[in-house]
């Protein structure tokens, strides 16, 4: 394994598009675990009440301690629920309690700030931190694109999923303008690539063209490998090493390390 390098603050990474079902859980565990391989001191956050996140570590939502629900709403430090994971990355997990947390802070000033400064008292101890959003546009997201340095936005390659894209970049537009200007989108991930199809292929030229924006290569191909790494509570880096989802990732992550 490389030697870890110190950084003085972890850049923080949002993988965010409020639809469902585009690989955003598997691009956090799976990046997160590609970069620890890369010898980066990692932490992934789970910030969607289904816990998915939490659930594809290995973790039990039902049976954690202390939460991202009580961290955000200030019941509780971050550093009491960080959790070790395997694949060398560490977690803040998520639980069903996080889906009352946005009709708790809509009422609080500044709500919009909350994550980026519960993150606060760990930053000095990672390099990098992968933030799991939850499918939507809500104040969680919100708090996501505020406290990050870079965006991922997974999509797939298929037409109907450039639907509410758009909306996407013009909620980043004002966060950039209103709450953070340094937020940067490192650009759209095509995931569930299946190059057999003209479709699909279709799909993956148009993408960066029509919201001019970078597009993060390789495509994540289409495997059935992903759907058996979460059961194992590890991700397809140690599932499947040599497979071409664990390769694309690790890929994915090289690219990205320059820009962060």
């Amino acid at each position: 394994m490389p030697p870890r390098k110190k950084a003085s603050r972890a850049r923080i990474v949002a993988v965010a598009n409020q639809k469902g079902g585009v690989a955003k859980t598997t691009s956090v565990a799976s990046l997160g675990a590609a970069f620890a391989e890369l010898g980066r001191r990692v932490l992934l956050v789970d910030l969607d009440a289904q816990a998915c996140l939490t659930f594809s570590l290995g973790i039990d939502p039902d049976a954690v301690d202390a939460s991202i629900n009580e961290v955000l709403l200030g019941h509780g430090d971050v550093t009491e629920a960080v959790l070790e994971c395997d694949d060398g990355v560490d977690l803040v997990p998520s639980t069903i309690d996080l889906a009352g947390a946005e009709a708790q802070l809509l009422p609080r000033p500044g709500r919009e700030y909350a994550l980026q400064s519960a993150l606060e008292p760990v930053l000095a101890s990672y390099d990098v931190v992968l933030l799991d959003c939850s499918p939507s546009l809500g104040v969680l997201t919100l708090n996501a694109l505020t406290a990050s340095d870079g965006l991922i936005i997974p999509m797939p390659c298929e037409m109907l999923s450039h639907r509410g894209v758009g909306q996407l970049l013009d909620t980043v537009a004002d966060v950039k303008r209103i709450l953070n200007k340094r937020l940067r989108i490192l650009g759209i991930l095509p995931t569930m690539y299946d190059g057999r199809s003209n479709h699909a292929r279709e799909v993956l030229a148009d993408v960066g063209q029509r919201y001019d924006l970078p597009v993060l290569e390789p495509p994540i191909p289409k495997t059935v490998r992903f759907a058996e790494a979460p059961g194992v509570g590890r991700s397809i880096l140690t599932t499947a090493r040599s497979s071409k989802g664990a390769m694309a990732y690790r890929e994915v992550a090289e690219s990205l390390l320059p820009r962060l």
